[in-house]
């Protein structure tokens, strides 16, 4: 099975949830990047760590199938 087949698999209702957690968590970090009020460095840091780990988590969530699908 390809990666594009993976894709566009339907995905199982647990890694739905993972998905949309991961992209809410990428969304929350690009508000704290992208800010136009100034904020410490920490926050802008902890902001680009929340973009990587909803990436990676939606990334991820998306590819998983279920076995029946194979």
């Amino acid at each position: 099975m390809s990666i594009l087949e993976r894709l566009k698999a339907p995905t199982p209702k647990f890694y739905r949830v993972l998905r949309n957690l991961g992209l809410c968590l990428a969304a929350a970090g690009g508000v704290l990047v992208a800010t136009p009020i100034a904020i410490p460095v920490a926050l802008v840091t902890f902001g680009g760590y929340l973009i990587v780990a909803g990436s990676v988590a939606t990334a991820i969530a998306q590819t998983v199938v279920s076995k029946e699908n194979y």
